[in-house]
């Protein structure tokens, strides 16, 4: 036989495009329309339907950027349709390629029901099937004129990214308001040539398959009357049915498909945005379920849930409907899909207790899986948070998209930090947004890694990003692809039924164990300076309204504030979101998260001052409240004291230039030039810095990555460095222990306070960043004289290590990783740490110096500012504060300890006398992360502490209140199954606590 496949294949692209896609609707007539555009931000639903609109034409430009108008489409359906089905058709003005990155609409009834959303791949809006003909038809949309940031050419510098810089001009072209004929046979038709014709692509040129489909293919175009298409439909369609139903192999890769819309809480729009992209999606959704008997959809992220509740009761009240009839699935358990990299341990924790909860108190519904698709990494502490909360699954996709290495399993035990383990599925099909496509479904099945152990894997399938969701023709295509030869099997199922069949059939997967690093979006590590320092310092002042909170709680009946402090906490989860955080949003966003956390800081300020007033009392001595973990200068951790501090450091001249400082502890040598060349450590006759190198040493380099601008730095970067070593002045100051260094570079000035206190064996750096430069990357670096093949960086409770080599292409990909509060470098016996108020993003390199000396030098490089063009044109520009401590001679319990110091200043303060901690624990290694009242309002002490330096530990936990009973509990507070209460002796609790070992209390008070 001749191979004709090509011309076959050809004919079937056009005519489908051509001639059966158009004949879907092969009747229409036109809508009346008209158009009242809301001022400003969007309105209430009655008031945009109550506003008297105005005519508007199709082909008519309209919307604002970040605008809202409210069309009304009004008509009557022909009576020559009378027993058909029919839909209106309603283009805004769409892009097919672009669902969820442009112009959307919510259709309502004129009662106000909603109906369903509008977007570019969902048109439609059903009438009737059938109709009588002659009904009047009316329908208002809430059109939203999103503009595209996101282009066909990326990454371009715009505008359009803030409300007040985007200008007036119309987004968007009207271009179809119709009432249309809705054909089914066809439109089944063109979903049968599709699934054979995309399938058919996927199967190999030998297999018999492929050519049985291509000559069924064949018989069906040759039945079908291009003139006619609409009455040989039918015909064309029984041709195909042989192929349709042959059953798949017994062997077939099985899908679960699991109904989605990833919804960016924020991303190239605003939060306030996203309540709407939320209501749309919900909406359609609903719809869609009352439509499709086998079809699930899940959901994440409890703060979206919450919005609809909030903003959106009539959707509402369809979701619960949707929810109780067990195929609206609550996912994931987690307030937002955060980030999980930079989230301190408590607002991990916390993520987790919010979502959650919300989940079991609105439907009773426990979640255990984490739901994170699209987040950029995953720090090595996370399995023991979900374990804690009582999940122990994972799913998330990004990894996948890593540059230079490819993960070797599909599904696999995520091992963490303290060994605890979680299930978790990476789906092959290497999207969040499948659509059903042939290429998708092969692909999943090709790709997927465990085969021979396991043949089942997990399909998102819908619009996401910015929302959509599934469409009814993904749910076409996976009806046929349920059992179909030559493809895998797809089936609609829950994400717990999944996760269950995928357990069961795989009972010993390959276990990975520490970090789950993304070798691609580095940089949001770094940028967008100010959200990250307004998120470290949102989630330490709540670690301090708490602890006071309920500290004057217990001792002098103070108001303790549950309801602040949860919204305070959900607004702060919020912004953890996998693209505020990470800094990869819109200008609009991070100016609005700016504000938001200023009025944050206020609020609990105000809360910690009123809590440590009613603790001192009124009274003329001096104290100091100590928020830390740690005993500081005499200060108690969680209690109040006069400080005692002893020593005192000298200023003098240095010799060849520059100056010292130097408390009988540390001797720093500041050269002419501002840079730290001695760090030396008297204790231990040892110097920190490499010889013949200096320490804080900001370094420039350019930084214009290949894509992705706020999101990547491209190793390159590294190949040209501008040392900044010029200074304007440099000053002594006044209190004899400081040095300030002033320094101007580019369009740009650095204002630095290197300050050595008495009694302490750390040199604190103060930068003030007056920052003008664009695409530039500002670090940080330490060159130190230490042998170390690896070292430490804090995450969620605990710490794990990285190699400063680069032996491997897994090593040499992490060329920027996070750390929470320090860094620590050591050889036996001697170390350092770097600690930090509120950066995140590092890198540690490794040099062996001469030959005379053969030493090996470390630098750790702190990351402190980029300036990507792109989402936010004017990315971090303005003057920015850090501060950072150099700590020679300390070990992992001194780098954990001035981690915590550096992150909670004392609270002066003047009172009565003495304030006893709350809590107290005999041992430094076990840190306490929370104290704090129960949720539940019982007046319940909970306190949250895990074991910090790698090792086992014993403890007492005294409890400075009557305490008449003690439990374990999981992250909500609910007693822990299995585990044993603690012992309880005259308010004393006996501890023992594996390495990292995370553990939740519940004193019940007497």
């Amino acid at each position: 036989m001749h191979d004709d496949r090509s011309l076959v294949e050809a004919r079937l692209r056009r005519v489908l495009d051509e001639r059966i896609r158009p004949a879907v609707y092969p009747e229409s007539v036109p809508l009346e329309v008209a158009v009242w555009h809301a001022p400003g931000e969007p309105v209430p639903v009655a008031e945009g339907l109550a506003a008297e609109p105005e005519p508007i034409e199709v082909g008519a430009r309209w919307g604002a950027p970040w605008g809202t108008s409210w069309f009304r489409v009004t008509g009557n359906v022909p009576r020559a349709w009378a027993g058909r089905t029919v839909e209106a058709l309603l283009d805004l003005g769409f892009d097919e390629n672009m669902p969820g990155f442009q112009c959307e609409g919510l259709v309502y009834r004129p009662d106000g029901t909603p109906v369903k959303g509008l977007n570019p791949r969902n048109q439609w809006v059903r009438v009737g099937a059938p109709v009588e003909g002659g009904e009047e038809v009316r329908l208002h949309i809430e059109a939203a004129s999103n503009p595209v940031i996101l282009g066909y050419h990326p990454f371009r510098p715009t505008q359009l990214g803030d409300k007040e810089t985007a200008g007036s001009e119309p987004q968007y072209t009207l271009t179809r308001m119709d009432l249309a004929v809705f054909d089914e046979t066809v439109w089944q038709l063109v979903a049968d040539l599709e699934v054979l014709g995309e399938l058919m692509a996927e199967l190999t040129l030998e297999s018999a398959r492929r050519w049985e489909i291509l000559r069924a293919v064949e018989k069906a175009l040759d039945a079908v009357d291009l003139q006619e298409v609409n009455g040989t439909a039918a015909r064309a369609r029984s041709l195909l049915e042989p192929a349709l139903s042959a059953p798949a192999v017994p062997s077939a890769h099985r899908i679960s498909a699991v109904g989605h819309a990833h919804i960016d809480s924020a991303w190239l729009w605003p939060l306030r945005e996203t309540v709407r992209k939320v209501a749309r999606t919900v909406s359609n959704m609903t719809a869609l379920l009352e439509d499709e008997p086998d079809f699930v959809f899940a959901m994440s992220q409890a703060q979206q849930w919450a919005w609809v509740k909030e903003h959106r009761p009539e959707v509402w009240a369809r979701v619960k409907k949707a929810v109780a009839d067990g195929r609206f699935v609550p996912a994931g358990g987690m307030w937002v899909e955060s980030d999980t990299n930079m989230p301190g341990s408590e607002a991990m924790a916390r993520q987790f207790v919010h979502g959650k909860r919300f989940f079991l108190d609105e439907f009773g519904i426990e979640n255990e899986e984490a739901w994170l698709p699209d987040t950029f990494g995953f720090a090595a502490g996370l399995p023991q948070i979900i374990t804690a909360a009582g999940s122990k699954w994972l799913l998330t996709q990004k990894i996948s998209w890593s540059q230079t290495n490819k993960f070797p399993h599909h599904t696999f035990q995520w091992e963490g930090i303290d060994g605890s383990r979680v299930f978790t599925h990476f789906p092959p099909v290497d999207t969040y947004n499948c659509s059903m496509s042939g290429s998708e479904i092969a692909h999943a099945a090709r790709n997927f890694r465990d085969k021979g152990a396991a043949r089942r894997s997990l399909a998102p399938t819908g619009w996401g990003d910015g929302g959509g969701g599934t469409t009814r023709e993904m749910i076409a295509k996976a009806a046929r692809l349920r059992d179909l030869e030559g493809s895998a099997a797809v089936v609609w199922e829950t994400p717990k039924k999944f996760f269950e069949q995928a357990e069961a059939e795989y009972p010993a997967p390959p276990v990975w164990v520490g970090e789950l690093y993304l070798e691609l979006h580095r940089a949001t590590l770094t940028s967008q300076a100010r959200t990250k320092q307004g998120n470290r310092r949102s989630e330490h002042l709540l670690r301090e309204a708490e602890l006071w909170s309920a500290t004057a709680a217990v001792r002098t009946g103070f108001p303790y504030p549950y309801e602040e402090l949860d919204r305070v906490w959900k607004t702060v989860l919020l912004h953890q979101f996998h693209d505020i955080l990470p800094g990869s949003s819109i200008a609009w966003v991070h100016r609005e998260a700016r504000l938001t956390y200023e009025r944050i800081a206020g609020e609990l300020t105000a809360i910690i001052e009123a809590a440590q007033r009613a603790l001192a009392g009124e009274g003329t001595t001096p104290l100091v409240f100590n928020a830390a973990p740690h005993t500081r200068d005499g200060v108690p951790a969680g209690g109040a004291r006069t400080p005692v501090t002893e020593g005192r450091t000298s200023l003098t001249a240095r010799p060849a230039g520059g100056h010292i400082l130097d408390n009988g502890l540390l001797r720093i040598e500041i050269d002419a030039r501002g840079l730290v060349v001695s760090a030396y450590d008297v204790g231990a006759d040892r110097e920190t810095v490499a010889p013949g190198r200096a320490a804080n040493l900001l370094q420039l380099h350019p930084d214009f990555p290949n894509m992705w601008d706020a999101w990547d730095v491209d190793e390159f970067y590294r190949n040209t460095v501008t040392d900044l070593t010029d200074t304007d002045e440099i000053i002594t100051g006044e209190d004899g222990a400081s040095v300030r260094i002033v320094r101007s570079f580019g369009a740009s000035r650095v204002t630095q306070v290197l300050s050595l206190a008495p009694g302490e064996r750390r040199l604190v750096l103060d930068t003030e960043v007056d920052w003008h430069e664009t695409e530039k990357f500002l670090k940080l670096a330490f060159p130190l004289d230490v042998h170390a093949e690896r070292y430490a960086s804090e995450t969620q409770f605990g710490h794990f290590h990285r190699p400063t080599h680069s032996n491997t292409s897994w090593e040499a990909a992490k060329f920027e990783a996070c750390n929470h509060r320090f860094l620590h470098v050591s050889e036996p016996g001697w170390g350092v740490a770097i600690v930090n108020d509120s950066t995140y993003g590092h890198d540690v390199t490794r040099t062996v110096r001469t030959e005379d000396d053969r030493g090996t030098t470390t630098t750790v490089r702190v990351s402190l500012l980029r300036a990507p063009r792109f989402p936010d044109l004017e990315t971090d520009q303005g003057i920015h504060r850090f501060r950072h401590a150099l700590v020679p001679g300390a070990d992992i319990a001194d780098a954990v300890c001035e981690g915590w110091r550096i992150n909670l200043p004392q609270r002066p303060l003047t009172g009565a006398g003495e304030v006893a901690p709350l809590v107290t624990v005999d041992n430094e290694a076990v840190v306490v992360t929370a104290v704090k009242l129960a949720d539940d309002g019982s007046g319940d002490v909970v306190v949250r502490l895990h074991e910090a330096h790698g090792g086992r530990a014993r403890a007492t936990l005294t409890a400075g209140f009557e305490v008449t009973g003690v439990r374990v509990t999981d992250l909500l507070e609910r007693p822990l199954e299995g585990a044993a209460a603690p012992d309880l002796r005259d308010g004393a609790i006996e501890l023992r606590l594996r390495p990292f070992e995370l553990v939740t209390l519940r004193l019940r008070r007497g």
